[in-house]
C-alpha cells in the first residue's frame, strides 16, 4: 500500500514510540488503518533492523488488533474477564460476519439470506443447503497458571492458528429420501421425512416431516454427506466446524454457561450478556417417548424468523396428541444455526477417543484429524493425538483446550450453573469411542455448547441422535 505523508509520519512516531518504551495508551492514533500495514511499508530496512522494528510493535498489535476471554480454572463462576480490544468485544467484527446462505452442491454461495428474516427465502432444498457461513479468522489459546485464554483476531498475528472459512449447516441435517443425500432444508414434503422415516406417521401429532434424520450411524451420516459432491468437503457435523461455532459464542457472550437466559440487550458497556437459553431441553423422557418414541419433533426452520440473530421461538407439543397435554419449549438460535445443542444429539466427525480399561493402560486418548479423506470409524491413522479426556460423568470443570482450543473435558466436578455448566458423559472399556455433541431434548441442565458423549462406537444409531451438515472449501 502507497502511505501518504501523514501516515508514513505517524508510523515513525508508533515506531520511535516502543524504541523509547511507550506503551499503547501513549501512542499516536492511527485511525483506522491497520497498523502492521501501516508499519511494514515504513520499515524498509533490511533483515535484522526489519524484524526488531516489527517485534517491538507486536504487543500493540495484539492488544488493537485481537480480543478474546480469559478464566481463572480454580474461579466456579462461568463468567470470563474480556481482553484485547474492548472496542472489538462491541462491533465483533468476526462473528458478525457470519451469515445464512444457500450452497449448492458444489460450494458456491447462490445467494446470502436475509439478515433479520430468512422466510422470504426458498429454503426447500430446490435452490441449495441452508447453510451458515464461519468467517476466516485465526485464534490463540494460552495458559499462565491457573489462568487460561482464548483470542481471535481478523489478522494472521504471530502464534494464532488459522480458522479457515467453513460452512455449517443452519438446521439439523436430514436425508433427502430419494437420493439419500445429507441435506439441511427446510421442507414439509415425504422426501425430508426426518426421524426413522415413519411415513404412517404423516398427518399426525407424531409427523416427522421436515424433522431432522436420527436412528442413523456416525458412518451413515458421513456417507449421505459425501453424497453431495465429489470428495470430501461435504461431510456430517465436524468436530473442528462446531468447536469454531463454540469458541465464537464463548468469546462473544464472555459466558461459559450457554444455557444462561437470553437477553437480546446488551449491557451497560455494550456487551452481549446471557447465553442462549435452555434451549429444547425441558421435556421428560415420559413425555417424549409418549409423543414419538422418542424422535425428532421440532421442524427444520421453525426459528426462521430471527435471520442471522440469537433467541429463542416458542414450539408447543401436543404429548397425547388430543389436547390433553401441551409442553411449550424454546428453540434457540446462535447467530442463524438452529439448535445448535438440545433436540437430538449430534454425532461429530474428524474426533476418536482410544479408551483403555485400567489394566490396559488407563488412559482415554483424544485424536483429532483436519483431512476429511483420512476419518475413519476403526483406526487413529492420520488423526493426531491432543491429549486425555477424563474418565469419570459429572458437571465439566477443566476442559482440555491446549493449543486447538479442545472443548473434551478432562476434569468434573463443576455443576449446572458452575465452571463449564455442561455434562461429561463417558464409560471405561477397549474401544474405539466417537463423540457426540450437544445433547437431547431430555436432558435439562446437563445440555450446553460443551456437553459431550464418548460412551457410543461410531456404529451407534439412537432415536434421539442425529447430526449436522458441514461443508469445507477447497
Amino acid at each position: 500500500m502507497a502511505l501518504t505523508p501523514e501516515q508514513e509520519a505517524k508510523a515513525v512516531q508508533i515506531i520511535t514510540a516502543f524504541d523509547n518504551g511507550k506503551r499503547l495508551n501513549e501512542l499516536p492514533d492511527i485511525g483506522n488503518t491497520n497498523p502492521l500495514d501501516l508499519t511494514v511499508e515504513v520499515l524498509d530496512t533490511d533483515g535484522e533492523s526489519k524484524q526488531a522494528k516489527l517485534a517491538a510493535l507486536l504487543p500493540y498489535l495484539e492488544e488493537q488488533c485481537a480480543y478474546g476471554i480469559q478464566w481463572d480454572t480454580t474461579v466456579s463462576s462461568p463468567a470470563c474477564t474480556r481482553i484485547g480490544n474492548v472496542a472489538l468485544h462491541k462491533s465483533l467484527p468476526i462473528q458478525n460476519r457470519m451469515k445464512g446462505c444457500l450452497l449448492d452442491d458444489s460450494g458456491n454461495v447462490v445467494e446470502y439470506l436475509h439478515p433479520t428474516n430468512w422466510n422470504a427465502h426458498i429454503l426447500d432444498g430446490s435452490r441449495g443447503q441452508a447453510m451458515v457461513e464461519i468467517p476466516a479468522h485465526y485464534r490463540k489459546f494460552e495458559v499462565e497458571g491457573t489462568v487460561q485464554r482464548a483470542k481471535i483476531s481478523e489478522l494472521p498475528l504471530p502464534g494464532y492458528h488459522a480458522v479457515p472459512k467453513q460452512y455449517i449447516s443452519a438446521f439439523e441435517a436430514t436425508f433427502e429420501r430419494s437420493t439419500g443425500k445429507l441435506c439441511s432444508v427446510a421442507n414439509m414434503g415425504a422426501d425430508y421425512r426426518g426421524g426413522n422415516n415413519q411415513a404412517d406417521w404423516d398427518g399426525t401429532y407424531r409427523s416427522v416431516l421436515g424433522r431432522p434424520t436420527t436412528v442413523k450411524s456416525r458412518t451413515a451420516f458421513r456417507s449421505a454427506a459425501r453424497l453431495r459432491g465429489a470428495g470430501t468437503q461435504w461431510n456430517c457435523c465436524l468436530y473442528e466446524t462446531y468447536k469454531a461455532m463454540v469458541w465464537l459464542y464463548y468469546i462473544e457472550y464472555a459466558n461459559r454457561n450457554s444455557q444462561a437466559a437470553f437477553n437480546a440487550q446488551p449491557d451497560v458497556n455494550g456487551y452481549k450478556q446471557g447465553g442462549l437459553g435452555n434451549g429444547v431441553t425441558n421435556v421428560t423422557s415420559v413425555d417424549w417417548s409418549a409423543l414419538n418414541g422418542s424422535h425428532p419433533f421440532i421442524p427444520c426452520g421453525h426459528t426462521n424468523i430471527l435471520g442471522n440473530a440469537s433467541g429463542e421461538v416458542a414450539y408447543n407439543i401436543d404429548v397425547n396428541g388430543d389436547g390433553s397435554k401441551v409442553v411449550t419449549i424454546y428453540a434457540n438460535r446462535n447467530r442463524g444455526m438452529e439448535n445448535p445443542f438440545g433436540h437430538v444429539w449430534h454425532w461429530s466427525d474428524g474426533i476418536n477417543i482410544e479408551i483403555k480399561t485400567d489394566a490396559d493402560g488407563g488412559t482415554s486418548k483424544v485424536y483429532v484429524c483436519n483431512d476429511p479423506a483420512k476419518f475413519s470409524d476403526s483406526v487413529y491413522t492420520g488423526y493426531a493425538m491432543r491429549g486425555l479426556e477424563g474418565r469419570t460423568e459429572g458437571y465439566t470443570k477443566e476442559m482440555l483446550i491446549g493449543e486447538f482450543g479442545d472443548i473434551i473435558p478432562t476434569v468434573v466436578g463443576g455443576g449446572s450453573t458452575a465452571y463449564w455448566c455442561d455434562y461429561h458423559y463417558t464409560n471405561i472399556a477397549n474401544a474405539l469411542r466417537g463423540v457426540l455433541l450437544g445433547g437431547g431434548a431430555n436432558v435439562g441442565a446437563n445440555v450446553g455448547l460443551g456437553c459431550v458423549y464418548s460412551i457410543h462406537a461410531p456404529s451407534y444409531t439412537g432415536t434421539g441422535v442425529g447430526s449436522r451438515l458441514c461443508f469445507l472449501p477447497a
